[in-house]
């Protein structure tokens, strides 16, 4: 993994979740404490084969947190951006690595060793608080996740997918854009069928209006309330 090591950046920390509410001179203490690189898109934050049990900070950039099986399927997690941080379970547990963390673009990465992790959380309330909302946030993710592909077909997959993309790239007057958007074979990654079946569900989309494309890379979602009540129900049905 080729990185470039950086100075501290204090401004940079500020828009880490986890770090929210952190007194500004503990802030800067941190700063010097973590360990920081750039990383760039393709490298690898986290490898899953690598025994290590740090947590890093995405200061800025995005991420993509997913498996390889020995057949060679590509299954995806989630893809994150700048202000998450990655590592926390293989620190808790002392269990290893269940994923590789591999940046999309280039990234800014901030990293504690987990004594320090350990540490802030004992010093830090809103720290703490910030740890049992994200291991709340998986649980729920995963178990809608597993709802979804036991339950629902391929179609019903994609939309719920398309909508958890357009709420995370924000919504402006119950309109989102997503932009760049993932591949038809990314998406497929994260719904568990093929690339194939995505790119038949994407056209029939836009037939109907539920999403337009955008440029050359993006996605717009024209009425997510729509897309929304779409996956509630057949959510309420399945």
């Amino acid at each position: 993994m080729a990185t470039g090591m950086v100075q501290p950046s204090i401004v940079g920390l500020r828009g880490v979740e986890m770090l929210v509410g952190l007194d500004p001179d503990r802030l800067e203490v941190l700063a010097r404490e973590l360990a920081w690189k750039r990383v760039p898109a393709g490298g690898h934050i986290i490898e899953r084969a690598v025994d290590s049990r740090d947590v890093h900070l995405i200061v800025a950039g995005r991420v993509r947190v997913a498996v390889s099986a020995a057949s060679g399927r590509h299954i995806t997690y989630r893809d994150l951006g700048a202000g998450s941080a990655v590592g926390v379970l293989a620190s808790i547990d002392d269990a290893g690595r269940s994923a590789d963390v591999v940046a999309i673009e280039e990234c800014l990465v901030a990293t504690m060793g987990p004594d320090l992790f350990h540490r802030l959380l004992r010093e830090s309330a809103p720290a703490a608080r910030w740890l049992q909302k994200s291991l709340v946030r998986m649980v729920r993710e995963l178990s809608d996740r597993v709802f979804e592909v036991s339950a629902l077909g391929v179609a019903n997959r994609v939309h719920a997918e398309l909508l958890r993309l357009a709420r995370e790239a924000g919504v402006t007057a119950n309109r989102a854009l997503i932009d760049p958007a993932p591949t038809h074979a990314e998406i497929a990654a994260q719904v568990s069928t093929y690339r194939e079946q995505v790119t038949r569900e994407i056209s029939s989309m836009v037939k109907e209006g539920l999403i337009e494309r955008h440029g050359h890379h993006g996605l717009a979602v024209p009425d997510v309330d729509k897309l929304a009540r779409i996956v509630a129900d057949v959510r309420r049905l399945g």
